[in-house]
């Protein structure tokens, strides 16, 4: 064994670990991190963020398109305090994540001293597990244990504390990957018994719904699940967060589920006989009103977290398992069926859903750009196979409603927490973690000022990331809300923006301003055809409302069209 610093033990964790790329700012705490960083540069490529909450969500998105734990590395105090939302974000959304907080020396813990905050402390409730390190001869170990906790079971965020003296002391560096941790088994067995009885109450089913959660492409179990729905010929709809797993153009898919999804999978969920739910679960989002979900349905639930079982819809019958092993099992015993009535009653709700809604979102004789429009046209142009990052309210909606996706694993966009300024440091993310597939933001005006400053990100990592602001100068969301439920009171909704276009030129970013449907199709193909980053700043009508909606408080087949 070889005697290093506190610092450099981190990083040969991180390279022990396979991770060559990380995200992060330096401050006070994590100087000697940082100087360590220094002369590993050859191995460990650093995204220097322009702020700590952009650096979370970069290595979010890095995670979710590489399969591998993204890495941040922030300072103590407000360096970690301003971490708490991207970690809040990634570990509601079941993303794994190693962030590592630098602290003061384990001497003034407990002083208030300068730039001193309990990130251990303020971790514990909103992270899968956290840990404070105050040697550094407990480095490697739990170093070990926290990437083997963020990736294992249901995935989520390790927040490690460091104090300084640990970084700066001397130790002895081994290391020994996957531990096995006592009292911690995230990999449930098998029921044979359990499956059995799914299989049964599946081919005895004749209105049967399949809804497809997160889980699923967590689990990397796209293929498992399109055997299964394909092999028993039932309709499936998707999550939020569950987009992408299947295409969108699947003959079984009925479009997204929840408040702003399809009409067809709301309103005839209530007239299912049995529910079958594959890693997700039961977000108020999705469910709406609980007493008036399902109420026709028996509910099997196949989900490795134990804690959602039951949680907010009671099963008639739970599978505690990794779903894809779970599938494995369950696929060979269901009957082959196509479900061809029930099916039809779907395509019915949609012919509704299409006249009164899409039509008019896509083919609008209104003289202003709808928003759903240029997430159309964008579709069509790269064909479904592009990565989409959203940020959060009305461009979320449409770009999940109106683009195309083929490619699993292609959506991002945060779904359990709803930040506002997720959109363009996880497209930053994105595109670090590959260079194949054209990356594409559809964000707010609001959003977009929220983390504007990771356009800095941007040109000095060269990213092509493209950037359409969907710009109605309001909180268009909250704005929609006001309008349906406060009698048109737009309390502190309007904002007066920057020139766009002035401000990405500013960051040397080429952009352009489209106030006009007929400057749409060149100006997207300038955009998509463009060697480098770009901007596109698409004024469209602020009184737009993203149709359907469940109404809080309102049951699934209470949606309305208008």
């Amino acid at each position: 064994m070889e005697k290093v610093l506190g610092s450099e033990a981190v990083l040969l964790s991180l390279i022990e670990e396979g991770q060559d790329t990380i995200f992060g700012y330096p401050g006070g705490a994590v100087i000697p991190l940082y100087d360590r960083l220094y002369l590993k540069q050859d191995k460990i490529h650093h995204i220097l963020a322009r702020h700590e909450q952009a650096a979370v969500h970069e290595a979010q998105a890095y995670a979710q398109i590489t399969g591998k734990p993204g890495v941040c590395i922030v300072t103590s105090g407000p360096g970690a305090t301003n971490a708490i939302t991207g970690i809040v974000n990634a570990n509601m959304d079941s993303v794994p994540l190693v962030v590592i907080t630098g602290q003061v020396g384990s001497g003034f813990l407990g002083t208030d001293a300068f730039q001193e905050t309990d990130v251990f402390g303020l971790s514990m409730p909103i992270a899968k597990w956290s840990a404070q390190i105050t040697r550094a001869e407990d480095i490697a170990d739990t170093m070990a244990k926290a990437f083997y906790i963020a990736v294992s079971g249901r995935p989520g965020v390790v927040v490690l504390e460091i104090t300084k003296d640990a970084l700066t002391s001397e130790t002895y560096f081994s290391y020994k990957k996957a531990p096995v941790l006592r009292s911690y088994a995230p990999y449930p067995e098998i029921n044979q018994e359990e499956i059995a009885h799914a299989a049964e109450m599946i081919n005895a089913s004749e209105r049967p719904l399949v809804l497809i959660g997160h889980g699923v492409l967590i689990a990397r179990a796209e293929k498992a699940v399109a055997e299964f729905v394909e092999k028993a010929g039932i309709p499936f709809g998707m999550t939020l967060m569950g987009l992408t797993s299947l295409p969108s153009n699947h003959p079984l898919c009925i479009g997204m589920l929840g408040m702003h999804g399809s009409y067809a999978s709301n309103m005839l969920t209530n007239k299912a006989d049995l529910i079958i739910a594959i890693g997700m679960r039961f977000s108020d989002r999705v469910t709406g009103k609980l007493n008036g979900y399902a109420k026709n349905a028996k509910v099997i639930h196949i989900e490795i977290d134990k804690s959602e079982i039951d949680k907010n819809v009671q099963t008639d019958l739970s599978v505690h398992a990794d779903l894809k092993t779970a599938l494995s099992f369950l696929t060979p015993m269901v009957e082959k069926k196509n479900h061809k009535q029930w099916r039809a009653e779907f395509d019915k709700y949609y012919q509704m859903e299409y006249q009164q809604v899409i039509q008019k979102d896509l083919h609008s004789d209104n003289p202003l750009i709808q928003p759903g429009e240029p997430v159309d046209i964008i579709s069509q142009k790269t064909q479904g196979n592009a990565i989409v990052v959203t940020d959060v309210g009305q461009n979320q909606m449409v770009a999940a409603r109106y683009y195309g996706f083929k490619l699993p694993g292609t959506f991002l966009t945060s779904g359990g927490l709803g930040t506002m300024g997720f959109g363009l440091p996880a497209a930053v993310g994105a595109a670090i973690a590959q260079r194949k597939l054209p990356v594409i933001l559809f964000t707010g005006d609001g959003g977009f000022q929220m983390n504007e400053q990771e356009l800095g990100t941007i040109i000095q990592e060269k990213i092509p990331v493209k950037i359409v602001i969907l710009n109605n100068s309001v909180l268009g969301m909250v704005r929609q809300w006001q309008n349906m439920f406060n009698n048109k009171r737009y309390s502190q909704t309007d904002l007066i923006n920057p020139d766009f276009v002035t401000l990405a030129s500013a960051y040397g970013i080429k952009a352009q301003k489209v106030e006009y449907r007929h400057q749409l199709n060149e100006a997207i193909d300038e955009m998509l055809n463009f060697n480098g980053p770009y901007l596109l700043d698409i004024v469209v009508d602020k009184d737009m409302k993203v149709m359907p909606f469940i109404a809080p408080g309102s049951a699934v087949d209470e949606m309305k069209l208008s």
